[in-house]
């Protein structure tokens, strides 16, 4: 099964959107998967026309630890009040508290207390579900609860899970979040190919540039999508020298259309929303199919 990761680096420049056309324009002669990795914001199913009360089962997985106090055993010497970097511990009727969101598992207070009055427990912090679209392929997704932390284990339990999921599938679309971060880096790895969808903008030009030097660093091929070209056609043309002097191919180039917010609005993709774009998206298949052999 071959993997594609679309990112980004800057947010708002299309990605999600192009990804849901992608993904069905493929499904029309390939068997695909979908994983949404934006696991703090997904929803690559929304631009699928999936809604929060489409049927799917979701289960809860443990990204982290956190702190647990007997008060019993405590003998009130505050290591473990002293101790945590963090500041996860506050100092109450003479016995430690922890924070509500300021724990990260480390262990240190652990290790410090001379009473064995700290243990660490597994917090069900996330949860991952898989729901089949109507264009006949499912979208894998995960999300992270408020205010926790582990998002690169959660997209890497969404990968797993699609694959488990796949029945076969030919090819899984992976739809990193935007940025550079750890979700980010845990997209990528293990991926055939990245897709870089970017805007001509000076900060989508930086944050492009930035996404890629991750790709580069993981020696995996990508080729990049200019989106809205047409906005500012002197940026694009430095994407494009860019693009040239680092032997990348530009895969597409879409102009402005309104056509895309509003296909978004109505949760339909934009190749369904407007079948002009079904050749565009085609064209892409292409470019891609070269690129993978």
């Amino acid at each position: 099964m071959k993997k594609i990761t679309i990112l980004s680096g800057k947010g708002g420049v299309g990605k999600s959107s192009i990804t849901a056309s992608l993904a069905v324009a493929l499904s029309l002669n390939n068997k695909i998967i979908c994983a949404d990795c934006d696991v703090d914001a997904a929803n690559l199913g929304l631009a699928l026309g999936l809604k929060q009360d489409d049927s799917g089962k979701d289960e809860m997985i443990t990204t982290n630890q956190k702190a647990v106090f007997d008060k019993d055993k405590c003998i009130s010497c505050r290591k473990c009040f002293e101790s945590c970097h963090f500041d996860a511990i506050s100092w109450k009727d003479d016995k430690p508290e922890l924070k509500q969101f300021g724990c990260e598992g480390c262990g240190v207070c652990q290790l410090v207390c001379p009473a064995d009055a700290v243990s660490l427990i597994d917090i069900y912090n996330a949860k991952v579900g898989c729901r089949k679209t109507k264009y006949g392929f499912s979208v894998v997704s995960g999300q992270v609860e408020m205010g926790e932390s582990g998002s690169g284990k959660v997209v890497a339990a969404v990968k797993s899970l699609a694959e488990k999921q796949s029945n076969g599938a030919e090819i899984m679309l992976i739809d990193s979040a935007a940025g550079i971060g750890c979700p980010v880096i845990a997209s990528i790895t293990g991926s055939d190919y990245v897709i870089a969808v970017t805007e001509p903008s000076p900060s989508g030009f930086s944050d492009l540039k930035r996404a890629l030097e991750v790709v580069r660093h993981f020696r995996i091929r990508s080729g990049i999508i200019i989106n809205k070209f047409d906005i500012n056609k002197e940026y694009a043309e430095k994407i494009e020298e860019f693009a040239k002097n680092h032997n990348i191919k530009i895969l597409l180039k879409f102009s402005y259309d309104r056509c895309f917010v509003d296909a978004l609005v109505n949760m339909t993709p934009v190749i369904e929303y407007n079948p002009k774009y079904l050749p565009k998206f085609n064209e892409l298949i292409d470019s891609l199919k070269s690129e993978l052999i």
